[in-house]
């Protein structure tokens, strides 16, 4: 049982770090891209268009782990529905439903006790009031909690008439990257790269732009992650030196109830290595049925929480609103075969104990 909670746990701790980063840095990229590609903003509250497609961008698009490049029109608003206000930022992708409607978080959805269905009037302030009714076709989940800066998810094309822009005119450019190079160092590299591609260019276009990879956007979020992997490694050294100890203790207890039969192996010719070894065997045996049981049960409870998200979270603290679970195989059978082994080198230990047993002692005639 102690090996199977602490397996248990391992896995669990693993699955949940896992979690933590795909759902966080997917929160973030939905929100600011991977990376972002925008002009400079000469003065506060300036609204400037770029080129929907620059001329480096198939040079962008051949940077090892970028996936695509994709178009956003970024506008503030205020929404109100009878005595509700509250601000938002709606951003304008490509979507697949008609004109004029929009998705909207959960927490706006909340906070202004509209649903799928209903109308979304929204007021778009700069030199002249522009008013718009949304129709909402669907409630996304905040991904990244982090402030009241609350996004909705809007037309392409909508966006660019609210903000009397061409076609071919949009806020930013947002690359996205594949999930593993969505990390600090990887994605300043290729934020990096990408920049280096305007440059190359050499169109007088592209002088004004420039280039800001997630991390420097939401540095907080990508700290507090790298401390969450440091505190999984913590917890898998620790998992592994409990579970090794209650081995150790165990095997002890096997040793010192069973005197007389390894006197008799060792008087029958067996060496002491190799009496120790029968006692070794049987300790990995009960290591791998409680690695087994352990594997399982967590398995199950990522199972559980990752369909109903049982287990909520603050995400003032921890930036989303349920503990989210990824089971991620080739970390989780790294952690099992590195957590057996080093168990296994513990065994050895009580092992030793064997050497210093003696035949003549310990073998009684009838």
């Amino acid at each position: 049982m102690a090996i199977a909670v602490s397996f248990f746990v391992m896995i669990v701790a693993v699955a949940v770090s896992s979690g933590f980063r795909a759902s966080v840095r997917e929160g973030v990229a939905a929100m600011v891209g991977d990376i972002r590609i925008q002009p400079q903003v000469r003065s506060e509250g300036e609204m400037t268009a770029m080129p929907r497609i620059l001329p480096s961008q198939e040079a962008i698009l051949s940077i090892p782990g970028v996936r695509a490049i994709r178009p956003a029109v970024l506008r503030s608003g205020v929404v109100k529905d009878g005595d509700r206000i509250h601000g938002v930022l709606v951003k304008g992708v490509e979507r697949p439903d008609s004109s004029l409607t929009v998705s909207i978080p959960e927490r706006l959805s909340r906070i202004m006790g509209l649903g799928v269905g209903d109308n979304l009037t929204t007021y778009f302030i700069g030199e002249r009031v522009r008013v718009r009714k949304f129709r909402i076709t669907a409630v996304h989940r905040d991904m990244v909690e982090m402030d009241d800066n609350l996004l909705v998810y809007a037309n392409l094309e909508d966006l660019q008439r609210i903000n009397g822009w061409k076609a071919d005119e949009v806020s930013c450019l947002e690359v996205e990257v594949a999930d593993a190079y969505r990390n600090r160092a990887t994605l300043d590299q290729l934020a990096a790269q990408a920049g280096t591609c305007l440059l190359n260019s050499g169109t007088e276009e592209e002088d004004d732009l420039y280039v800001t990879a997630s991390p420097r956007s939401f540095p907080q979020v990508f700290d507090w992650l790298e401390l969450l992997d440091f505190n999984v490694v913590t917890i898998l050294i620790l998992m592994t030196v409990v579970a090794g100890f209650n081995m150790i203790s165990g095997l002890l207890i096997l040793l010192l109830r069973n005197i007389s039969t390894i006197g008799t192996l060792k008087t029958l010719g067996m060496d002491n290595k190799s009496v120790g070894a029968v006692f070794v065997r049987v300790g990995a045996g009960v290591v791998l049925k409680g690695m087994l049981i352990g594997n399982a049960l967590a398995l199950l409870f990522c199972l559980i929480q990752g369909t109903t998200h049982l287990i909520p979270l603050d995400p003032a603290n921890y930036f989303v609103s349920y503990v989210p679970v990824h089971v991620n195989l080739p970390w989780i059978l790294a952690a099992d075969i590195l957590a057996f082994l080093a168990i296994l080198l513990m065994l050895w230990l009580p092992a030793l104990y064997v050497s210093k047993i003696d035949p003549a002692v310990t073998v009684k005639a009838d």
